[in-house]
């Protein structure tokens, strides 16, 4: 582009562009002027000095009204491209000012095959389809980790976080389940005791919610003397086939329930207080800027509300 072209390309002003699309529909400076609420001779000083920075003449102005020249019609053509694309870029920004569109990452520590995670996420796809949700796996640490880092805008994690001293919102619970080979005999139970399991075969994940399973069984079956625990480092897809394949016995929660395997039935586990739960809060940081994470946490609010005496009493 010449310099000459460039210097009055920003000299015209988006408003401009409108008034003379505008004019160029309605084929009468009045009637176009009072669609726009300005005065006619507002409208037509514009127009002519736009004319003037084009040097060109965009209009032909008779008795019988005003319709572009051949030179017109070329440009009132680019005139409303550039407010298309202008107007779908600022519809954009504003859309991801408000968290309307963007990108939000979460850490998952519990699986997505089924339960309140699913469906919150689910619900929030269904409000914000623009919103680009990205997730993130893994332990405790690294979702920590990453939350700091600012990697992660939000991690929903069961709540066994006493050094996080940032924000935080209690969520649901879910119910700890044994996933057992088809066959074995305690499938033919409804619900199985913690004492049922002592001396079976226990799969046991190395990573993610492995050190807290072992925590549980620990406290669990310690009454019982040392337990059979087999520990893998193997996805959670694969660890379902050990299970299928007779291997072993393997804890998990019920949100990963929504999925089935050959070979395997799940189970409730019980002790004398009802079902063996853990409890999920969402992690994040409050300097965290991100204008798609309030949407997120208004629907974990509204969805999981805090009942705890503090908030009831603020």
């Amino acid at each position: 582009m010449h310099r000459n072209a460039l210097r009055i390309a920003t000299d015209i002003a988006l408003r401009h562009l409108r008034w003379a699309v505008i004019a160029a529909q309605h084929r009468s400076l009045r009637k176009a002027a009072e669609s726009l609420n300005v005065r006619q001779s507002t409208l037509s000083r514009t127009l002519r000095g736009l004319e003037d920075r084009l040097e060109a003449d965009l209009f032909e102005r008779t008795n019988g009204g005003t319709r572009p020249t051949l030179i017109g019609r070329e440009f009132l053509e680019t005139a409303r491209r550039i407010i298309e694309e202008a107007d779908a870029a600022f519809a954009k920004l504003k859309a991801m000012s408000s968290g309307q569109a963007g990108r939000l990452t979460i850490g998952v520590y519990a699986s997505l095959a089924a339960g309140n995670l699913r469906a919150t996420l689910a619900e929030y796809h269904k409000r914000f389809p623009e919103v680009d949700i990205h997730t993130i796996d893994g332990a405790h640490d690294r979702l920590l980790f990453d939350l700091v880092a600012g990697a992660v805008d939000v991690a929903v994690m069961t709540a066994c976080c006493p050094n996080w001293d940032d924000r935080k919102l209690p969520l649901w619970s879910e119910r700890v389940i044994a996933a057992v080979p088809e066959g074995h005999p305690l499938c033919e139970k409804p619900v199985i005791r913690w004492a049922d399991l002592a001396g079976q075969p226990l799969l046991v994940k190395q990573r993610r919610s492995g050190p807290e399973m072992r925590k549980l069984i620990a406290a669990k079956l310690d009454a019982f003397g040392a337990q059979r625990l087999l520990h893998q480092d193997v996805s959670f897809d694969r660890l379902m086939s050990l299970v299928g394949a007779g291997i072993g016995i393997c804890l998990m929660l019920e949100g990963a329930t929504g999925a089935r395997y050959d070979g395997v039935v799940y189970r409730e586990i019980q002790d004398h207080d009802g079902p063996t739960r853990f409890n999920f809060a969402a992690y994040w940081r409050e300097a965290n800027k991100n204008p798609t994470l309030g949407p997120f946490l208004d629907i974990l609010r509204e969805r999981y509300p805090d009942l705890s005496p503090d908030v009831a009493a603020g």
